[in-house]
């Protein structure tokens, strides 16, 4: 009797030694939130998706992913900054743009320099470059955020509606005017007299809610090498030749619309009106800050859910009538040097599991993660690592070997990079309200360019 009660209490004891040892690791368990802009594809969101659960396999991590509407997330993140209930890791294509270099400023971001610096070498300069922001709390740049994915401007062309006006593509001029007045004189009344219909020729994104209206109207500046700030982010407007070279660059942006050669309601497009002017075949080109318009035919081609005749249609269009190409040379016979837009994604300061989301950070930007999940958007966004641009999946169509020349090619920083406030500028689309003074309102360029000039100077100087 006596050993059977020595026995259980051994036991006993050993259960709640096994307990004690392994209690530990239960309560250590976290869980981290995730915002994150919803994918344009859904291959996109199935990547992140499968990345997560590796990550919470690996690592015991749980992760509460919320994905919300691009045009969402800034409202939703400034709330919850108010509010001090920030997710733990944050993602918007939006936050670049419009919002992360005020938070940076303002010390709102968390400091990634303990993740970004043991692996940058995987990642392009240019990237890391976007991704190195001023703190006044701390007066210091600092890796305020972690590059995912880029985005630069392209030109898209139905070659087909090209044949039907009885022009190729190897008549298309590569000089600045004559580039612009062979849409507007040439294609555009022999279409309309091929097909009996009101088509235009160039779909020229201008509605102030328009991130393409600002995204292009930046190319055309880069056309005359207006340069609007220093590599320090400070002013360079007073100068004579960038005020000329703004003229320049908005008489010719305007020029497309008041010679009626882009659609009147193109002053109020929003991000998807030009795709979707020229998926209906409307316009005969446009210029577009990645190739979704492109990319959107390719989904077609291999949407199940689609008729075999549907998904025929997106394969030809994919294979054979779309062109996607670049701008033509600058007004002084050189080539432009594209923007390009480095998407990143943050931690805030008051984040309260800054460790485990730094984790997540990590893991997310491995090789064998990231790399399927911008393969995932069909071409749409390119790599910010060296390995991955150098992926297949670049080589294997003439749309994305065109995006990939582009980028190799070097591009340049948004101003919004060098100083911070140019994204206040951003969301006031200043530059499409210019060109809106010009078009709708009749007032002459030299005068709206003037009216801008005195905005950036109040607003960044």
């Amino acid at each position: 009797m006596r050993s059977k009660v020595i026995g259980a209490v051994s036991l006993a004891v050993a259960a709640v030694g096994l307990f004690a040892a392994t209690a530990p690791a239960f309560a250590q368990q976290k869980t981290i939130t995730v915002w994150w802009g919803k994918g344009f594809y859904r291959s996109e969101d199935d990547a992140l998706i499968e990345t997560i659960k590796k990550f919470e396999a690996k690592t015991g991590i749980k992760v509460e992913l919320s994905q919300y509407a691009i045009q969402d997330m800034i409202p939703k993140t400034v709330a919850a900054l108010d509010a001090g209930t920030v997710p733990d890791v944050a993602y918007s294509d939006s936050y670049d743009v419009q919002a992360q270099g005020k938070w940076a400023y303002e010390g709102k971001l968390e400091d990634l320099t303990d993740v970004m610096e043991p692996i940058k070498g995987r990642f392009v300069q240019n990237t890391l470059d976007a991704s190195i922001l001023y703190n006044d709390v701390t007066k210091k740049k600092a890796y305020y955020g972690f590059p995912l994915k880029q985005q630069s401007m392209h030109v898209q062309i139905w070659n087909d509606m090209l044949e039907k006006a009885g022009v190729k593509q190897s008549d298309i001029p590569n000089d600045w005017t004559g580039y612009w007045t062979f849409w507007c004189d040439k294609v555009q009344p022999a279409i309309r007299k091929a097909t009996g219909q009101r088509i235009y020729a160039v779909g020229q994104p201008m509605g102030v809610e328009s991130t393409d209206a600002f995204q292009s109207f930046y190319t055309f500046m880069d056309a005359y090498h207006v340069k609007l700030v220093d590599d320090d982010g400070k002013l360079l407007v007073d100068d004579p030749k960038v005020r000329d070279g703004l003229i320049k660059a908005m008489k010719d942006y305007t020029d497309t619309y008041i010679k009626g050669c882009t659609p009147p309601s193109s002053t109020t497009w929003k991000d998807p009106d030009n795709n979707v002017a020229f998926h209906n075949k409307t316009i005969v080109m446009t210029h577009n800050f990645t190739i979704s318009i492109a990319a959107k035919w390719f989904e077609d081609s291999q949407n199940q859910a689609l008729t075999q005749e549907q998904r025929d249609a997106g394969k030809k269009a994919y294979e054979q009538d779309i062109i996607t190409a670049s701008f033509p040379k600058a007004p002084d016979g050189s080539t432009i040097r594209y923007r390009s837009d480095v998407k990143t994604g943050l931690i805030f300061t008051a984040a309260k599991n800054k460790a485990e989301a730094k984790q997540f950070i990590s893991f997310l930007l491995q090789e064998e993660n990231v790399r399927p999940y911008i393969e995932g958007a069909l071409g749409r966004w390119f790599p910010v690592t060296k390995e991955s641009q150098e992926s297949p999946f670049w080589q294997a169509d003439k749309h994305r070997k065109a995006v990939y020349t582009q980028f190799k090619g070097g591009t340049a920083a948004f101003d919004f990079t060098k100083n911070w406030k140019f994204t206040i500028l951003n969301n006031e689309n200043v530059w499409a309200k210019a060109m809106n003074r010009v078009v709708s309102e009749k007032v002459p360029v030299d005068k709206a360019v003037d009216e801008l000039i005195a905005r950036i100077k109040q607003v960044a100087g």
